[in-house]
C-alpha cells in the first residue's frame, strides 16, 4: 500500500491490485462554495410519503418468485453515543443470485433474473431499526486482476436531511472465502475495521420456512464508525 496527498490535502491509499481506488480519490483542488446553505437547499428531503410500505421488500417487485436464498437483513442505525437515528433513509442495492447487476453496463454472463432487479429502501423507526427481505447475493468476476471474483455484498446508501450527508458502504457475509482475497475489503485500513463491514447470521431474525437472517449495525460517526466510501482510514 502507498499512500499519497491528493489536491485536497487528504491522505489517499494507492492498494495494488485495486487500480480503481484511484478513481475515488479528487484529482482537483476543491472549489469554494459562497453559499453553502443555499446548496442545501437544492437538495432532496426526504420523509414518510418517499417511501412506499413495500419498498424493503426486494422478492415481491414481480409477477414471479426471484430465484436464490431469500434473506432478511436488519439493524439499527445509530451515532457514536448509541443513541437512535430515526427517520434515516435507508438504500440498498445489489447483484442477483447469481452474481449479476440488472444493469446495462454489467457484462457478467451469468443469467439475468427477470423477477428481481436488485434495489429497495427505508426508513429507520424511532429505535434505529431498519429491515429488508432480499435474495442472497452470487460472487462475481472483475477485472483488477487475474482470476479476481467479489465476495457477495450489498451497497447501502445512507442520508441525513440532504445528498450532501449522503453515506455509502458495503456489507458483506460472514464465512465467504472470497473475504480474505477482496482488495476492495482490504483498502479498508484495521482489522476491526473490515470486521464492521461483514454481518452476523441471526436466528432471531431468520422466517422460519422463508429466509435467513442477518444482523447489520450501522454506526454513522466516531472510532467505531461503519467505514463508508471516502473515507480515509
Amino acid at each position: 500500500m502507498t499512500l499519497r496527498q491528493d489536491p485536497a490535502g487528504a491522505v489517499r491509499r494507492e492498494i495494488p491490485p485495486y487500480r480503481g481506488v484511484l478513481l475515488r480519490y479528487p484529482h482537483r483542488a476543491p472549489l469554494p462554495v459562497r453559499d453553502p446553505e443555499a446548496v442545501e437547499l437544492y437538495g432532496p428531503v426526504f420523509g414518510d410519503t418517499d417511501v412506499r410500505e413495500s419498498d424493503d421488500d426486494l422478492t415481491v417487485r414481480h409477477a414471479g418468485e426471484p430465484l436464490g436464498e431469500r434473506i432478511t437483513v436488519g439493524g439499527r442505525v445509530t451515532d457514536r453515543r448509541g443513541r437512535a437515528v430515526a427517520g434515516q433513509l435507508v438504500e440498498i442495492w445489489q447483484a442477483n443470485a447469481s452474481g449479476r447487476y440488472a444493469h446495462q453496463l454489467d457484462k457478467h454472463r451469468a443469467p439475468l433474473d427477470p423477477n428481481f432487479t436488485g434495489y429497495g429502501r427505508c426508513l429507520t423507526d424511532a429505535d434505529g431499526r431498519y429491515g429488508f427481505t432480499t435474495i442472497k447475493p452470487g460472487a462475481y468476476p472483475w477485472e483488477h486482476h487475474h482470476n479476481a471474483w467479489r465476495p457477495a455484498h450489498i451497497h447501502f446508501s445512507l442520508f441525513g436531511t440532504a445528498f450532501a450527508q449522503r453515506l455509502i458502504t458495503q456489507m458483506y457475509f460472514p464465512g465467504d472465502p472470497l473475504l480474505a482475497l477482496d482488495p476492495i475489503l482490504h483498502s479498508v485500513g484495521g482489522e476491526a475495521a473490515r470486521e464492521r463491514l461483514v454481518a452476523a447470521y441471526d436466528p432471531e431474525r431468520s422466517v422460519p420456512h422463508w429466509s435467513l437472517g442477518y444482523r447489520w449495525d450501522i454506526v454513522l460517526d466516531g472510532p467505531s464508525a461503519t467505514w463508508s466510501e471516502g473515507e480515509g482510514r
